[in-house]
């Protein structure tokens, strides 16, 4: 059996799909922060941290710099750029199958709902 190369997509649902990694994004949104700073905002240990921020880094979804021994984190937000494309691809294809059954309960086709 062929094995699938995981895509970015993969990666980032994957990565957001854990409750503390989405709050752990959501705290370096907007801002640069240590990982110590990040650990105190949750009661697990400081290496269980790192694990989530090194899934967050591998999903493309974080960036580490490095200052002197800190390690600091802030989110790349262009890593959600693919989910967030195919999100949009499915509600628009969504939106046009409802609209198309709601025209087709209606009676109308395509071509009347355009000519109208």
């Amino acid at each position: 059996m062929e094995e699938i190369a995981p895509d970015p997509i993969d990666h980032a649902i994957k990565a957001i799909s854990e409750l503390r990694r989405r709050a752990i994004l959501k705290l370096v949104a907007h801002q640069e922060l240590p990982a110590g700073r990040i650990a105190e905002h949750f009661e697990v240990t400081r290496p269980a941290i790192s694990q989530h921020l090194q899934g967050l880094k591998e999903a493309g979804l974080v960036i580490e710099r490095r200052e002197g021994t800190k390690r600091l984190y802030r989110a790349r937000h262009e890593g959600l750029a693919p989910l967030r494309q195919f999100l949009d691809e499915m509600w628009a294809e969504s939106l046009d199958f409802a609209r198309r059954i709601a025209e087709g309960e209606r009676g109308l086709s395509d071509d009347r709902a355009e000519a109208g």
